[in-house]
C-alpha cells in the first residue's frame, strides 16, 4: 500500500488564520504558565510570610490543578458545542483576576480560594487550543500546529524563574502575581478582537476542501454534541487509556513544574538567583522537546497507515524515557548531572504532552475533539493535583528522592496505559447506540 502522503496547500486566508491562531494561542499559553509558576518561583518567601510547611504549600501548590482537573470535564464539551474562542476569552479574564487576587491574599484560606478560581480560569486554554487546530488544519497535519501550542507550556515555564525571580528581588512576591494577572487582560482583549471560529466565517469551497483534505468521508454534517454523546465517549477504551496514560506523563511533570524551585534551594541548596537560572535550563529544553514532538509526530503519522498508533507510539517512548532519566536525576550528587537528567525529563514530558494533545486530535471524532482532549486532561491533572501534595508530604517525611522515584513509578504505569488501551479512533456514529453501549 503507498503511504506517502503530500501535504495540501492552505489557501491565503486560511494561512492567515492558522497564523493568527497560533500566534494568540501561544502568547495565552506563555501568560497561563506565568500564571501558574508564580507560586513555585515564590515558593520560600511565601511560606516565610505567611509561616506555610512543606505540606500547607504542597496542598496550596495542589490547589490550583483539582478546580483545572474537575473542569476539564464540562469545558471540553462547552468548547465543541459553542466554540473556543468565547470559552478561552472568558477563561482568560477570570484567571486573571484570579491571578491578581493572589498577590492580595494575606491567608493560607484566601490564598487556596485564589488558586481555585485560577484553576477555573484556565480549565479552557487546552481543550480550546486542540479545538481551534482541529478546526484550521487538516487531520495530517495537525501535530506541528499541536507542538507550537504546547510548547507555550515550558517556555512559560522557562520563563517564570527567569523575570518573576528579578521582579520578586527588586519589589517582593506580590507584585509578580498582579503583573501577570494584568498581564493576562491585555491578553483576553486581544484574543477577542482578533480570534474567530471558522463557522463565523464564509469560507469558499476551495478552503473547505482544504481543510477537509484527508478526513474521513462524512454522511453529513458533523452533529451538534449532546450530553448523551459525550457520555458515550467513557465506553472506549481509548478514552480511559489516554486519561491513565496522561495522568501518569502529567503527575511526573508536574512534580518538577511546582517543586523544582524549591527542590533546589531545599535540597541541593541553591540561592534563589541562581535557583532561578538552574530552574530555567529544563524548561527551556522542555519548548524545544514540544516543538520537535509536533513536527516528528506529523512526520510518522505521514508515513503509517494509522495516526491513532504512531501518535500513541510517539507518548510511549518519551514517557519511557521520562522514566529512564528521573533515577538518575533522584540518586546523583552532582548537581549539574542532576539539572542535565531533569532537562532530558522535560524534554520528554513536553514532547510527550504534545503528541497526547496530537493523539486526541486523531482519535476523537470530529465532533467531540475538545471533549475527548478535555477528558485526557481531567486524567491528566489529577495527576497534576496529587504530585505537588504527595511530593511536598514525602520530602517532609523523608526527602525528595523518595518522591522523586515514586513519580517515576507512576509515570511508568501511565506509558503501559497508553500502550494497551489505545488502539483505534473512537467512531462517530455511535450516538444511536449510547443507551445500548451505558446501561442505566
Amino acid at each position: 500500500m503507498n503511504t506517502t502522503y503530500e501535504r495540501p496547500t492552505a489557501p491565503p486566508r486560511i494561512r492567515r488564520a492558522q497564523t493568527i491562531a497560533l500566534a494568540l494561542l501561544m502568547v495565552s499559553g506563555i501568560v497561563n504558565y506565568l500564571d501558574r509558576g508564580t507560586l513555585a518561583v515564590a515558593n520560600q518567601l511565601i511560606r516565610q510570610d505567611l509561616g506555610l510547611s512543606l505540606g500547607q504549600m504542597g496542598l496550596l501548590l495542589s490547589a490550583f490543578s483539582w478546580s483545572y482537573a474537575l473542569c476539564q470535564l464540562p469545558v471540553g464539551g462547552l468548547v465543541d458545542r459553542i466554540g473556543p474562542r468565547r470559552l478561552l476569552g472568558i477563561g482568560l479574564i477570570v484567571w486573571s483576576f484570579a491571578q491578581i487576587a493572589g498577590g492580595l491574599v494575606s491567608t493560607f484560606g484566601f490564598f487556596v480560594l485564589a488558586r481555585i478560581v485560577l484553576g477555573i480560569g484556565e480549565a479552557p486554554q487546552f481543550p480550546s487550543a486542540a479545538r481551534v487546530v482541529s478546526n484550521w488544519f487538516p487531520l495530517k497535519s495537525r501535530g506541528t500546529p499541536t507542538g507550537i501550542f504546547n510548547s507555550a507550556s515550558p517556555l512559560g515555564s522557562a520563563l517564570a524563574p527567569l523575570c518573576l525571580s528579578v521582579l520578586i528581588v527588586a519589589f517582593n512576591w506580590r507584585w509578580a502575581f498582579v503583573v501577570t494577572g494584568a498581564l493576562g487582560l491585555v491578553v483576553a482583549a486581544v484574543w477577542f478582537a482578533l480570534y474567530r471560529d471558522p463557522d463565523s466565517r464564509a469560507l469558499s469551497r476551495e478552503e473547505r476542501a482544504y481543510l477537509e483534505a484527508d478526513a474521513e468521508p462524512a454522511a453529513g454534517p458533523a452533529p451538534k454534541l449532546t450530553f448523551a454523546e459525550w457520555r458515550a465517549l467513557f465506553s472506549y477504551g481509548t478514552t480511559w487509556g489516554m486519561l491513565i496514560g496522561f495522568f501518569g506523563s502529567v503527575y511526573l511533570n508536574w512534580v518538577y513544574l511546582t517543586w523544582l524551585p524549591g527542590y533546589l534551594t531545599i535540597e541541593r541548596h541553591m540561592s534563589l538567583s541562581r535557583t532561578g537560572i538552574a530552574a530555567s535550563v529544563p524548561f527551556l529544553c522542555g519548548f524545544v522537546g514540544a516543538l520537535l514532538a509536533g513536527w516528528f509526530s506529523d512526520l510518522i503519522t505521514k508515513r503509517s497507515t494509522s495516526p491513532v498508533v504512531s501518535r500513541r507510539n510517539a507518548v510511549v517512548i518519551a514517557m519511557l524515557g521520562m522514566v529512564a532519566f528521573t533515577i538518575p536525576a533522584a540518586l546523583v550528587q552532582s548537581n549539574t548531572i542532576a539539572i542535565a537528567c531533569i532537562s532530558v525529563v522535560i524534554f520528554l514530558a513536553n514532547a510527550a504532552s504534545a503528541a497526547s494533545w496530537a493523539l486526541a486530535t486523531a482519535a476523537a471524532p470530529p465532533s467531540r475533539i475538545a471533549s475527548l482532549g478535555a477528558m485526557q486532561n481531567f486524567g491528566g491533572f489529577l495527576g497534576g493535583a496529587l504530585a505537588p501534595i504527595v511530593t511536598g508530604f514525602i520530602a517532609q517525611a523523608t526527602s525528595f528522592v523518595p518522591a522523586l522515584l515514586t513519580a517515576a513509578g507512576v509515570a511508568f504505569v501511565g506509558a503501559m496505559a497508553y500502550l494497551l488501551l489505545v488502539r483505534k479512533p473512537i467512531p462517530e456514529h455511535d450516538a444511536s447506540s449510547v443507551p445500548a453501549q451505558l446501561p442505566v
